[in-house]
């Protein structure tokens, strides 16, 4: 163990070596990132930062930690990736169009499908003794996991060192659920996360604002892929609890992109179509700056991270009381920054609505201190007793 620890912190360092040769090599490629209403950057800025996170994961899946992996998965995963980031690539060069985009993550899926073997295959429900076989249902469940997660991770790739940060601390809190939750032999699936969150951890400084060089459709796409790729190496068989696991874990990513199509499909606008909504841009119009958005939206990412383990811990009643809990926090939170528009507010008038009700049943009570004048409720009370009196007299 001690072994892998020293090659994950070497994993660090060589990151951070390669990324300087890949923002050279980003001026070459034309891989620059142009100033214009929707991005922030004020000055071009070099792309394909994810290359360099690649490289060296690649590094450590094949010299230094390569007794962990099976050769077979390993080398499936591999081409399946290097076909992302060539997507990736071409799309920081040339921009592609998002259907040629997905095309591209669509063809990786088939590779592991097909050719890894990584598949949703079993599903236990609650409640049900026994086992559901997903049959013919794994294949259109396995694509559209990896499709969803690869682009939430891309969807968030808005700010300096928000995808990275975001990325890694959702990898290290998979890890952690590999290791000493799932019970697992394959411990090179833990293993390959904190390989990666190491060489995230290594880019952070270049990416992190100001940024020197952008992860880019590159880096923001493989790193996507590879969680989808490792969390569903972790759910072959999975349970209801495990499959909620890592959508919790990823919840900032997937909160976004749901909610980015919500509010796209509620404009009647296509859901491909990029907008200036996303959760980062909210944070800086409530008059966050940019550091203060990312580190909030961090320390969001840990609140999630730190949930999806009380999921692993709570019984099951307490595992509902968690998700009831978590849906009505994250309603609120999203109607409270209007992440849907201005005028979306479901929850926040229901609240509203029975406080408004609470406030007209609760009685009227004034305050009278000895000395002090009395008030007129209580001037009127004092009258009608004397009346009662005077009249049984």
């Amino acid at each position: 163990m001690f072994k892998i620890i020293v090659e994950l912190f070497l994993l660090v360092i060589i990151s951070a070596a390669i990324t300087p040769f890949i923002r050279r090599l980003a001026f070459v490629l034309g891989a620059v990132d142009n100033p214009n209403a929707r991005r922030v950057n004020k000055k071009p800025m070099p792309t394909i930062g994810g290359l360099g996170i690649f490289v060296t994961f690649n590094i450590g899946a094949f010299v230094l930690l390569r007794e962990q992996f099976p050769t077979h998965e390993i080398f499936s995963i591999l081409l399946a990736s290097s076909v992302i980031v060539l997507t990736g690539l071409i799309d920081d060069i040339l921009e592609l169009k998002p259907r040629q985009k997905m095309f591209g993550i669509f063809i990786a899926a088939l590779i592991i499908y097909f050719l890894a073997g990584i598949r949703m295959n079993v599903l236990k429900l609650p409640f049900i003794t026994h086992e559901v076989n997903l049959g013919w249902w794994s294949f259109p469940i396995t694509i559209f996991w990896i499709l969803a997660l690869t682009n939430a991770v891309n969807l968030i790739d808005g700010l300096d060192g928000l995808a990275d940060g975001v990325s890694m601390i959702s990898l290290t809190t998979m890890g952690i659920v590999g290791y000493f939750f799932l019970h697992t032999h394959q411990l090179y699936v833990p293993i390959a996360c904190f390989m990666l969150a190491a060489c995230l951890l290594g880019f952070l400084p270049y990416n992190f604002h100001p940024a020197k060089i952008f992860l880019g459709d590159t880096g923001a796409l493989y790193i996507g892929f590879m969680i989808a790729v490792l969390s569903l190496k972790g759910l072959k068989n999975v349970t209801f609890i495990s499959l909620l696991v890592p959508i919790i874990i990823l919840g900032v990513p997937i909160t976004d992109t749901v909610y980015a199509m919500i509010r796209r499909k509620l404009n009647k606008k296509p859901i491909s179509e990029a907008d200036k909504h996303h959760l980062h841009h909210q944070l800086m119009r409530m008059g966050l700056t940019h550091r203060q958005t990312v580190l909030t939206i961090y320390a969001l990412s840990l609140v999630f991270s730190f949930i999806s383990l009380l999921f692993l811990l709570s019984p099951a009643w307490g595992t509902w009381l968690l998700i009831i809990g978590l849906l009505f926090a994250l309603e609120y939170f999203v109607e409270s920054i209007g992440l849907l528009g201005e005028k979306y507010h479901p929850l926040m008038h229901v609240i509203q609505s029975i406080i408004n009700q609470k406030k007209r049943t609760d009685p009227t009570v004034e305050v009278w201190h000895l000395g002090d004048e009395k008030p007129d409720q209580l001037k009127s009370k004092n009258t009608q007793t004397k009346n009662d009196k005077s009249k049984k007299d």
